[in-house]
């Protein structure tokens, strides 16, 4: 019965297909199989996703796992960050992570639930962030540099992502914007870390490209993070 619900959605998503953008999302992304892209573009993913969510036809999908294509694992991104109840939430994230295989499909996951639930988010995050696997651990730290690095913000959160040392590039990236994000956002608190060089050479580096390419950080700014740079 799920494969068929999922064939459904299948069938609605290569009507609207486009082929042109399918090659585009092969090039950005080239870590998965271009046959395995569909090519529907995210203004109209999104707006499937509205209309699907909360219909039996949307629950079945998220248990005919694994998918087939790119897409579907986009939609299902896109639906579980419509979820309203935090615990269906993270059973939801819990069950999906594993299969995320790409950078796009992690980054549209971004549960509208979480803002309204940041102390019980906070313990997923560690969990998360301490995942051997890429994308689970990418989704934690991404998650912390969105709802932590403002107002929510203690400066022991910079050590979630500091004491992660990996040799997945998509970590590592991850790992660099949240530090050039923590720059912009808590300069004082996040300086020491590359002061006192705490971070992995590459990602001390790229961190220091991210923020010098950023328009929040001051030109004075951007000079010194220049000096920092290690060789």
């Amino acid at each position: 019965m799920e494969a068929e619900v999922a064939m459904t959605i299948q069938e609605e998503l290569f009507s609207l297909q486009d082929t042109e953008y399918a090659a585009f999302q092969g090039k950005l992304i080239p870590s998965i199989v271009c046959k395995t892209i569909i090519g529907v573009r995210v203004p109209q993913l999104r707006k499937l996703a509205k209309k699907l969510f909360g219909s039996d036809e949307a629950q079945k999908f998220l248990g005919a796992l694994p998918h087939a294509y790119y897409d579907e694992n986009m939609l299902h991104g896109l639906l579980i960050s419509e979820i309203k109840e935090f615990d269906e939430c993270i059973r939801a994230l819990d069950v999906f992570l594993p299969f995320v295989d790409n950078w796009a499909v992690c980054d549209i996951l971004s549960p509208k639930v979480f803002k309204k639930n940041l102390n019980l988010l906070l313990p997923e995050i560690r969990r998360w962030a301490a995942s051997n696997h890429t994308y689970t651990c990418r989704f934690g730290i991404e998650m912390l540099m969105t709802h932590f690095l403002d107002g929510y913000f203690t400066p022991s959160y910079l050590e979630i992502p500091a004491q992660i040392h990996s040799d997945e590039y998509y970590v590592n990236m991850m790992i660099a914007w949240f530090f050039a994000t923590a720059l912009a956002k808590q300069w004082d608190s996040t300086l020491p870390y590359l002061e006192t060089k705490k971070l992995d050479t590459w990602v001390h580096n790229k961190t220091i490209q991210k923020a010098r390419e950023s328009y929040r950080i001051t030109a004075e700014q951007k000079l010194y993070l220049k000096s920092l740079k290690q060789q």
